[in-house]
């Protein structure tokens, strides 16, 4: 397969990790979490929550099998209420997380996700740049963005989910089960691809492989000629 052909189809598979991780930093459903439910033909609230978001919604429990239970799944019938988080508000305290340093870790998580965001910024503009004859030599730096942004995503996930431990295993907060969500599986997908293709990329801008080990020889007689 022609080296041209093997670039089309990794950037292909980046644009799928790229939407993939947009989707998931967008979106408010990394996880969500579940008070105990304390008696039935009443309603508890559930909450699920991204990077900037917070949604709550109130469900309505009359089956008796749910007494001592998580409240939800959340996908159940109820009304609903979303907040948005204030990061970068100096001396704002959250509401949502009640202690101060699982606000700090949601903090970092959003800021390590836009930093993904800029790294595929980049590597697009490289690897765009790249299909221009005699410009593969951009290749290198575009695999070096797309592998950064996905080790960004990483990050961003396994400290968000710091935060959902720090959270159901604190005592300050109500909840007492947790899951995680679609966009917190958006952004894993996301690293995985943008992380190998990062790496592909780094491989096909190598310089190419003798096939045998005569033709290195060839070369070398041909300089000395």
């Amino acid at each position: 397969m022609h080296k041209r052909t093997k670039v089309k189809i990794t950037f292909f598979v980046i644009l799928v990790g790229m939407a993939s991780m947009f989707t998931a930093v967008v979106t408010d459903h990394w996880a969500v979490l579940s008070p105990r439910v304390e008696q039935v033909n009443a309603t508890c609230e559930a909450a699920h929550f991204g990077l900037w978001r917070l949604c709550k919604k109130a469900i309505y429990i009359s089956e008796a099998d749910y007494n001592g239970k998580g409240c939800g799944p959340i996908s159940l019938p109820g009304a609903e209420n979303c907040t948005y988080f204030k990061h970068f508000t100096p001396g704002d305290e959250s509401e949502i997380f009640e202690v101060k340093t699982q606000k700090e870790y949601n903090i970092s998580a959003a800021a390590i996700a836009i930093f993904s965001l800029a790294f595929m910024i980049l590597g697009t503009l490289c690897l765009l740049c790249s299909f221009k004859k005699g410009n593969d030599y951009i290749l290198k730096p575009a695999g070096m963005f797309f592998a950064f942004a996905g080790l960004c995503a990483i990050i961003s996930v396994e400290v968000m989910r710091q935060s959902v431990k720090r959270m159901i295993e604190s005592e300050d907060t109500i909840w007492i089960d947790y899951s995680y969500a679609w966009s917190f599986a958006c952004a894993c997908a996301g690293f995985c691809l943008l992380f190998l293709s990062g790496i592909g990329l780094l491989l096909l801008s190598m310089p190419r492989m003798p096939q045998n080990p005569w033709e290195s020889c060839m070369d070398a007689e041909h300089e000395v000629e």
